[in-house]
């Protein structure tokens, strides 16, 4: 049996998945996924070779379980700098700054690696936290198109425009943040609702 290094079971769960997670973390920015093992994952993490396994039964478990956990850390912060305004046009400059923050990498983009290397349940399971955050975006455009502050005719369109633009290399973020809003604006076709 493992020791238990904090006050309870459950709060060494997640002391040591948080480990495990910021080992993988590392790990994938030093090599690729198929490079790493859970020997390497576990001795970066501080854990013996065999205890990562009462906790992961492979690497894929550790992907999954690290996108989760992400996600779920993405999206708290996300919804709570939204909250702090009701701007449609601010609440969108509030997703493409989160966006482009280099601390908010979501999922550092693992996505592209992983096609091929995981199983279909598995890539399915990361795909639905990427839905999760979409639809934030679905939610936020949809929300300024009904106040009459953005201007577009399809969402889904939108938001592949605006995910294209977050993703221009060599493009400092505030004039990502601009070109993305000055696009959408109602405003600039004079539709802006008086106040």
């Amino acid at each position: 049996m493992p020791r238990i290094t904090a006050d309870s079971v459950e709060a060494h769960r997640v002391q040591v998945h948080r480990r495990v997670f910021d080992a993988f973390a590392a790990l994938m920015a030093e090599h690729s996924y198929e490079a790493i093992s859970m020997a390497q994952i576990a001795a970066r993490a501080g854990l013996g070779r065999t205890a990562i396994y009462h906790h992961f039964p492979d690497k894929e478990s550790v992907v999954v379980a690290f996108a989760t956990s992400e996600t779920e850390r993405y999206l708290a912060d996300l919804h709570g700098h939204l909250a702090a305004t009701d701007d449609p046009v601010e609440r969108l400059r509030t997703y493409l700054r989160h966006q482009l923050d280099p601390g908010q990498r979501f999922h550092m983009g693992l996505g592209p690696q992983l096609y091929g290397l995981l199983r279909e349940d598995s890539l399915l399971q990361i795909r639905e936290h990427v839905l999760a955050v979409e639809q934030v975006l679905a939610d936020v455009l949809s929300g300024g198109r009904d106040a009459g502050a953005l201007r577009f005719d399809d969402v889904r369109a939108a938001m592949s425009l605006v995910h294209a633009c977050l993703t221009a290399r060599g493009v400092p973020p505030d004039a990502v943040e601009e070109f993305v809003v000055r696009a959408l604006s109602a405003e600039r076709y004079g539709e802006v609702r008086q106040a």
